[in-house]
């Protein structure tokens, strides 16, 4: 775009003082300007041209109209698209109860198997630091195997606080005492460490014998994809 400025540049024979009106890209239609004050620069063709910066409106990204809006500023986070489960979706009176028969199966398959339907490893929403998992119920708990010398050579170990108060037991004298507690021992292991631990931990239900008190639960089977857990007599 070309124009005629008033400056004592162009008083000079050799600038010619007449308008002439180019059509820039920017805008459709031709700009004589009439303010001094425009910078102007000296051309090879001996005519004053102006030069003519416009900026395009802004073009906003779509999912990201919240950045420019203020009305918005509560709206979806676009930036964290990670899931993480909310606490409905992790309600203790929703989850799924299992049971299992210990009856001949191998102490720590069965403890392994137990511990991933506790913590939820078995869903695609698990989440380590969240308490997805399920309940799992034991039963039979006297009647579980080891396999090799684990009878009389696995140790179980206990400390009253007081000094020399240490009790060691084997495997075969803890299962005739309080067998309960073998399966609980091996689960806990394989929980984490803390209060999640600690309260996935309640999780695991283990009787003695055949009955339980939770049938209003409706357990059903846990399901056992290791082919080695049960012990070949």
């Amino acid at each position: 775009m070309a124009t005629a400025c008033s400056s004592p540049l162009l008083s000079s024979p050799s600038v010619k003082s007449s308008v002439v009106p180019l059509k820039t890209s920017f805008l459709g239609f031709p700009v004589a300007a009439s303010n001094p004050s425009f910078r102007t620069r000296a051309l090879p063709s001996a005519r004053r041209t102006l030069d003519i910066r416009c900026q395009t409106a802004p073009v906003i990204p779509k999912g990201q109209e919240w950045m420019f809006d203020e009305s918005l500023l509560d709206g979806p986070d676009v930036w964290n698209k990670t899931w993480y489960p909310k606490a409905g979706d992790h309600v203790n009176t929703e989850k799924p109860w299992y049971i299992v028969d210990a009856t001949d199966k191998i102490l720590g398959r069965l403890a392994s198997t137990i511990a991933i339907f506790i913590r939820g490893k078995n869903l695609a929403t698990y989440t380590p630091s969240v308490d997805m998992g399920a309940f799992v119920i034991v039963v039979n708990a006297e009647k579980v195997a080891v396999s090799g010398k684990k009878r009389t050579q696995k140790l179980y170990r206990r400390h009253s606080g007081r000094p020399g108060g240490m009790t060691v037991e084997t495997f075969g004298q803890l299962q005739q005492r309080i067998p309960e507690r073998i399966i609980e021992h091996a689960v806990r292991g394989m929980l984490p460490k803390g209060r999640l631990g600690r309260a996935l931990f309640n999780h695991l239900k283990v009787y003695k014998g055949p009955e339980h008190p939770h049938e209003a639960q409706m357990p059903i089977e846990l399901p056992i994809r290791d082919k080695r857990i049960q012990m070949q007599k």
